[in-house]
């Protein structure tokens, strides 16, 4: 490749302040030397040689939604900012969908639906950019019914850093007669940062047949039932109360999401803010065109509520997929939308519920009075159904046979603030997985951790006293593979980050 590296935007250009502030995390802050807002893959493999060639520390930004300091780090020299590359269009070549790296999932979503009436089952947080969000797995309100982003990538193009120093552009597919079919497995749940810098995505169905684009990805449901459930703190407050209410959502959950269960056309959100917030929050989408959707949402809310209070409200309409999509609120996004706004975020998969003990723990720091703040919560999102239908080796991401994700979080926004959310984050999540060395450790009850809410703490011996190192959370037995696709396509560690993977001759844990 040759040709001119596209100019940068360097400090004292106007418009250098407002890209470094892309990010949604202000946590983290990073001084560049240059940031490129590319255009093109031809642009990408100009800027990363650039930065081989002069041996400095590059990072991407599609969307901004990073928990961690991935892209905003000090060592980081050399930004790549995707937001110009957003195309999301019919490829009639690879009779397959094309979505660039930097647009964002509503830009998907509104091009897929109106333009050929179909979707993909990513998730609800709309300004998240595809490059990491696809990567990693993505999951969502029609996971359940349709499995995860994963299953639906037909190809990745991905620009990458040889061992000669050689940079280039390589597109990797699905067919495993691919030579590049490696670099394709590994974009399909293991995350973003660690082989190379996605330029482009290709989405077909796998067993889409024919060339029309209204039939290479599933149509969404026609309408969805939306129910808008509420607890009032205060009828759940005792810890005997509490744990019967959690017990019950979680046998709901163990006992209905089996890939062929009926009611993996209901998807549900519960938001249990700290107990100074006032409330419980349930949020339930359940498709219309399913039979029964009305006494499906019914029996899962009775269930919740059986021996412990009822709801003190409870709202139901019925909107179009899209309508129900942008009512989306920010309560279930777990890296806010305002840029001011401070987050840390941390993750588990259930396999069946948390036990009495962990619940008695989680009311304990949900209600404690010497930290009453409302936007610090617990958050279980549900899960299973088609997407555990999947080998846990078929794709790079390997949680799959789980009933629920757990989210750990905390937003605020003064930063001399810090040290008091992280420290009732972080001791919230160890000493709900006391038992197990303070993280989720894969088992009878917990199955890891998610990738896309990346959380360093995981490689923090302080924080991870298991013995169990992080990539067994995040990655379990697929990350032997994992490393030998870097070893094959990124030898010379270019893309990294404190969660990366390492090639196999690379001892350390973490960065």
């Amino acid at each position: 490749m040759t040709g001119p590296t596209p100019p940068a935007v360097v400090p004292g250009d106007p418009r250098y302040e407002d890209l470094i502030r892309r990010g949604h995390n202000p946590r983290f802050a990073n001084r560049p030397d240059e940031i490129h807002p590319v255009r093109s893959t031809e642009e990408v493999v100009r800027v990363v040689a650039d930065a081989v060639r002069t041996g400095r520390r590059i990072a991407v930004r599609s969307g901004g939604h990073c928990g961690e300091d991935f892209v905003d780090n000090p060592a980081v020299r050399v930004l790549i900012d995707m937001s110009r590359m957003s195309l999301v269009d019919f490829d009639h070549r690879r009779n397959a969908f094309v979505v660039e790296a930097g647009a964002t999932m509503e830009q998907v979503y509104r091009t897929l639906y109106f333009g050929w009436g179909v979707t993909v089952p990513g998730g609800v947080c709309l300004s998240v950019g595809a490059g990491g969000h696809f990567a990693g797995g993505g999951f969502g309100a029609l996971s359940r019914s349709l499995g995860t982003l994963a299953e639906y990538i037909e190809a990745v193009e991905v620009v990458v850093a040889g061992a000669d120093g050689k940079v280039r552009a390589v597109v990797a597919t699905r067919d495993p007669r691919d030579p590049q079919h490696d670099l394709w497995w590994a974009h399909t749940g293991a995350g973003s940062g660690s082989f190379g810098v996605v330029t482009r995505y290709w989405l077909r169905s796998a067993a889409a047949t024919g060339d029309d684009p209204a039939r290479s990805l599933p149509a969404p449901p026609p309408a969805i039932q939306c129910d808008l459930v509420m607890w009032d703190w205060p009828d759940l407050a005792s810890q005997d109360t509490f744990v019967r209410f959690m017990a019950n959502h979680g046998t709901w959950s163990e006992r209905n999401s089996d890939p062929g269960s009926s009611a993996t056309a209901l998807h549900s959100v519960l938001m249990i803010p700290h107990r100074s917030a006032g409330k419980i929050v349930l949020d339930v989408q359940t498709g219309t065109n399913e039979p029964g959707a009305e006494k499906l949402a019914d029996d899962f809310v009775a269930a919740l509520a059986e021996g412990v209070a009822e709801p003190s409200l409870r709202l139901r309409s019925v909107r179009s997929w899209w309508q129900a999509m942008l009512a989306t609120t920010v309560s279930k996004n777990p890296i806010p939308q305002d840029a001011q706004s401070r987050a840390k975020v941390k993750s588990g998969y259930l396999r069946k519920r948390f036990t009495d003990e962990q619940l008695a723990t989680a009311h304990a720091h949900l209600t404690t009075a010497d930290y009453a703040h409302p936007e610090a919560y617990l958050c279980l999102v549900s899960y299973g159904g088609t997407a555990n239908a999947v080998a846990p080796a078929a794709t790079s991401l390997a949680q799959r046979d789980s009933v629920l994700k757990v989210l750990f979080g905390v937003n605020w926004t003064q930063p001399d603030e810090d040290a008091t959310h992280l420290s009732w984050v972080r001791e919230f999540y160890r000493d709900v997985y006391r038992e197990t060395g303070g993280v989720p450790v894969p088992g009878d009850v917990s199955d890891g951790a998610y990738i896309n809410y990346a959380d360093a703490d995981l490689a923090d011996p302080a924080w991870n006293t298991s013995g169990v190192r992080w990539h067994e959370l995040y990655h379990k037995e697929n990350y032997a593979r994992l490393q030998q696709v870097k070893a094959r396509w990124d030898p010379g560690d270019v893309f990294r980050h404190e969660l990366s993977v390492t090639c196999p001759t690379t001892t350390g844990e973490s960065r």
